[in-house]
C-alpha cells in the first residue's frame, strides 16, 4: 500500500499512478510538494484555496466546500457564493501539513483566490491570463506577452510572467494596498485592449472562441472572486507540467513542458523565482482605471450575445414545422436530462454536487 507518514500526515497508496498519462506516482505528488512547499506555500498562505482532485478511474474534479471528513487542524474559511446562494467553508492552506493532507487526497492543482480572506474585495494583483489557440506552438504566446509587457511599461507598470502550466502564460502586477475590485478589474480590461492595439494581428480580447480568429485571447476577467492557478501548482496534464516564473529575458526560450513535477525542483534549488521575479507593489494609473470603466465586462457582453443567438434560434425553429418539431424533441430530451433520476445516472454530474469522500 506504500503507507508512511509525513508533517504527521498519514499517507496511503503512494506508489499508484497518479493519473492516466501522468508519468508519475502519488508519491512523485508528495515529495514535489513537500520539495517546493516554502515557495508555494508563500502564494496559498492565507487564501480561500480551490483545489482540482483525480481519483482513480474518475475524471478530474474541482473541490472548493471542504468535506466533512477535513481534520480539525486545517484552517477554515467560510465565504459566501452568490452563484449558489450557499456559504462555502474554504481551507486555508497555510502549513506543510496542510499541503500534503491535499496531496493525499489527490489533489494536483491549487487555485487561491486573488485577494486574501480578510480582505475578499481588496486583490492583491492585477491578473491577465493569455490563453493560445489549439495550434501555433508556445511563440504567438511569447509574442502577445511582450505586448502586455509594453502595454504595462506605458500605463508605468511592471509585473511578472509564468507558465500556465498549460499552454499559455499568466502575468501578474503586485498592488499598493488598498486597491478596489472593480477598479482592478477595469484596468485589467484596459491593459487587454491596449496590448490588443499593440499586436492586432496576434492577440484579442474577443470572449467567444468562434470569433478570436485563431489568436491568443488576453484574458481579462481573472479579477474579483476569481482564482488562478498557483506558481509551482502542477497541473493535471500528460507530464505532470508545473506553473512556473520565468524572467522576461528568458521566456522565448523556454517552453511549458519544460517545468514538471520531475524536473522543477532542481531548476528551483531551493529557491522561490516568483518571489524573486516579483515587482514591488504599484498603483493603478488613474486614466487606465477611468478607460477599462468604459469597457463592458466581456463575460456579460457573451452571455447576452448568446440570448440574443438563442431567441433568434427560436425564431428560425418555429418557422419551420419540420424544425419546431425537432425543437420539441429537444427541449423533452433536456427536461428527462435534467430530471434528478437523470442526474443520479451521470455521475460527473453528481461529483458536481457530492464529494466523493476521502481517499483510501
Amino acid at each position: 500500500m506504500g503507507g508512511e507518514a509525513r508533517a504527521g500526515v498519514a499517507l496511503t497508496n503512494l506508489d499508484q499512478p497518479l493519473f492516466d498519462g501522468a508519468g508519475a506516482t502519488k508519491r512523485d505528488l508528495v515529495g514535489y510538494l513537500e520539495a517546493v512547499h516554502p515557495a508555494i506555500l508563500a502564494v496559498l498562505r492565507d487564501r480561500p484555496l480551490s483545489v482540482i482532485r483525480v481519483r482513480p478511474g474518475q475524471p478530474p474534479f474541482m473541490q472548493k466546500n471542504l468535506p466533512p471528513y477535513t481534520p480539525d487542524w486545517v484552517r477554515r474559511v467560510p465565504v459566501w457564493a452568490q452563484a449558489s446562494r450557499r456559504e462555502v467553508s474554504y481551507a486555508l492552506c497555510d502549513d506543510l501539513r496542510t499541503l500534503l493532507w491535499f496531496a493525499n487526497q489527490r489533489a494536483v492543482e491549487y487555485h487561491p483566490a486573488l485577494a486574501p480572506a480578510g480582505t475578499p474585495d481588496r486583490p492583491t494583483h492585477l491578473v491577465l491570463d493569455l490563453d493560445p489557440p489549439g495550434t501555433g506552438g508556445f511563440a504567438p504566446v511569447v509574442r502577445a506577452a511582450q505586448a502586455v509587457r509594453q502595454a504595462l511599461s506605458e500605463a508605468g507598470l511592471a509585473g511578472a510572467v509564468k507558465t500556465s502550466g498549460a499552454k499559455g502564460v499568466h502575468v501578474f502586477v503586485p498592488l499598493r494596498q488598498p486597491a478596489d475590485a472593480a477598479d482592478v478589474a477595469a484596468a485589467t480590461r484596459a491593459l487587454a485592449v491596449r496590448a490588443e492595439r499593440l499586436d492586432p494581428a496576434g492577440a484579442t480580447t474577443a470572449y467567444l472562441r468562434e470569433e478570436r480568429g485563431g489568436k491568443v485571447f488576453l484574458d481579462a476577467t481573472r479579477a474579483g472572486g476569481a482564482t488562478v492557478v498557483a506558481a509551482y501548482s502542477p497541473r493535471v496534464r500528460p507530464g505532470v507540467p508545473v506553473s512556473f516564473p520565468v524572467d522576461w529575458a528568458d521566456l522565448d526560450q523556454v517552453q511549458p513542458g519544460d517545468f514538471t513535477l520531475h524536473t522543477a525542483p532542481a531548476l528551483l534549488a531551493g529557491a522561490d523565482r516568483w518571489t524573486d521575479l516579483m515587482p514591488p507593489p504599484q498603483v493603478l494609473d488613474p486614466g487606465l482605471v477611468e478607460q477599462g470603466h468604459a469597457i463592458p465586462v466581456a463575460r456579460v457582453v457573451a452571455m447576452h450575445e448568446g440570448k440574443r443567438r438563442a431567441r433568434r434560434a427560436r425564431g428560425a425553429s418555429e418557422a419551420s414545422p419540420a424544425a419546431a418539431s425537432e425543437d420539441q424533441a429537444r427541449r423533452a430530451r433536456g427536461a428527462s436530462e435534467a430530471s434528478p433520476a437523470a442526474a443520479s445516472e451521470d455521475p460527473a454530474r453528481a461529483r458536481r454536487d457530492v464529494d466523493p469522500g476521502p481517499v483510501p
